[in-house]
């Protein structure tokens, strides 16, 4: 959000900095939690009353992550208790809030308390606080009275081109919404036994931990913060010994715990305090270990919480995993685009495998060819670039659905011009039923059935590989089926 009139409110006299800019002065690089603060706090009530706007809304909030077991414990509540209208679960992304409870929030942030955010109004206003007491306010305009006001309260409002602390979005990055298609493919992650812990990242550097099941998935979504970032895991490993043995010999790293009253707890610690989680993971039901650093932390996939109106307005992302890229990539493909692919496998079980831009296709046997075959690798190989047509795509399971045939005109439908005609065919196959006569001079020639009703007296003595006159009463390419008949062939054959 860049907005045209951007200033940097501070306490220090711009007087008192050397050639660099660093101030030199005395004052003090924390809150006095009095007059000065309370300069700051009229500063901002002052941009916003020009500004005309009466409500904040809260971006992208942030607390410590760090986790110390009460060694040396955190301001209550990251500093929030009674200033947000209900509890600090009213801290996350999008909260609106008065002005009144933006400029506590303000005063929370100078004092350094563990909660910052940015306060914004879309396109109009901005209340970013910064290290050492500096406050960067954005306004749509220009702010004489407030700029003057807080000159009068002893502050210093510097004009800035912008404030550090604008988000910056990159826009490249595979971003999948938590939209019911997600949903849906969560579930079938928790049935298939894929899945089984949702981490629900509300505030940046705080993450609630959700167990999923068939039956609790819906009452967990239910009750997720707006704008929330989500990342799917495993389910927690009840080899509590294993679990231990794979702690790091130092570093950080983060732990999640099911204790024995069925609820989740994590903590991301250093190694000075590996004993202390160890202890705790020691006595719980269900435990993971997982890396803090972004190249080694593998959740299953990711999202982000849309609004009510399902759009995602959060700036904030996640890292995509590669089931995230996958479904950006299926997100790009339809039913009867045409892609151009690399066979990778060949199933035995009648199954192709074909590479489309590295997300992984399947050919079904009936779809490589109209004309009957007996194996995948009668029509392709491994290495071969085939061109198919696609079928479906499946966003829940991650799949797409291949066609080599519908690219062909199906030569099944050709043949229907000679229905009534009478041929001399080979017999192929003998059944129960009756037998099975090809009416194509080719090794792969269609092939119809004739019924132990239309074969005639003699059926008995015929066999495989004998010519025999039979007439075309039927051919159904929908089916797939070709009727013919050796009793009604013409009496010259």
């Amino acid at each position: 959000m860049q907005l045209p009139y951007v200033y940097r409110v501070t306490k220090y006299d711009p007087a008192d900095r050397d050639e660099r800019g660093h101030y030199t002065g005395t004052e003090d690089t924390t809150s006095d939690h009095g007059e000065v603060e309370a300069a700051y706090l009229q500063s901002v009530a002052a941009f916003a009353g020009d500004t005309g706007i009466d409500h904040l809304a809260v971006r992208e909030p942030q607390v410590p992550s760090l986790a110390h077991f009460g060694v040396d414990p955190p301001v209550d509540d990251f500093g929030l208790a009674g200033r947000l209208p209900v509890d600090p679960a009213g801290f996350h992304d999008g909260a609106e809030v008065s002005l009144d409870i933006g400029l506590e929030l303000v005063r929370a942030m100078l004092r350094g308390n563990g909660a910052w955010c940015r306060l914004e109004v879309e396109d109009t206003f901005a209340v970013h606080v910064g290290w050492d007491q500096y406050v960067y306010i954005g306004s749509s305009r220009p702010c004489e009275e407030a700029l003057a006001r807080t000159r009068a309260l002893g502050l210093f409002p510097e004009r800035r081109d912008a404030s550090p602390y604008d988000m910056v979005v990159d826009g490249e990055d595979v971003q999948r919404p938590g939209d019911d298609d997600f949903w849906a493919g969560l579930h079938w992650a928790v049935a298939i036994g894929r899945a089984g812990l949702l981490e629900e990242i509300r505030v940046e550097g705080s993450s609630r931990w959700h167990r999923l099941d068939r039956d609790t998935v819906d009452t967990v979504r239910a009750g997720l913060a707006p704008r929330a970032r989500l990342a799917v895991w495993p389910a927690l490993s009840s080899d509590i010994d294993g679990v231990l043995g794979s702690l790091p010999a130092g570093g950080l790293v983060e732990g999640v715990w099911q204790d024995k009253d069925g609820r989740i707890h994590s903590a991301v610690v250093e190694e000075d305090e590996f004993p202390e989680l160890a202890a705790r993971i020691s006595v719980a039901d269900a435990a993971a270990l997982l890396s803090v650093y972004a190249d080694e932390r593998a959740p299953l996939f990711t999202a982000v919480m849309p609004d009510i109106d399902g759009v995602v307005r959060a700036r904030w992302r996640t890292e995509p995993t590669p089931s995230d890229r996958t479904w950006s990539s299926l997100k790009a493909l339809h039913r009867g685009d045409i892609v151009t692919g690399t066979v990778t496998h060949v199933a035995d079980f009648g199954v192709t495998f074909v590479d489309v831009g590295g997300v992984e296709a399947m050919i079904n046997i009936p779809e490589l060819s109209w004309r009957p075959i007996d194996h995948p690798r009668d029509v392709v190989s491994v290495g071969q670039e085939v061109t198919a047509e696609i079928l479906d795509v499946d966003l829940i399971r991650e799949r797409i659905s291949l066609s080599l045939r519908a690219l062909h005109d199906d030569p099944m439908s050709l043949l229907t011009g000679q229905i009534g005609q009478t041929i001399v065919g080979r017999v192929t196959k003998l059944v129960p039923f009756g037998a099975f006569v090809r009416i194509e001079e080719v090794a792969d020639g269609f092939e119809g059935l004739v019924h132990n009703s239309e074969l005639g007296d003699g059926f008995s003595e015929i066999q495989v590989g004998d010519e025999l006159p039979v007439k075309i009463l039927e051919i159904d390419p929908t089916q797939r089926r070709i009727t013919l008949s050796h009793r009604q062939a013409a009496p010259e054959f």
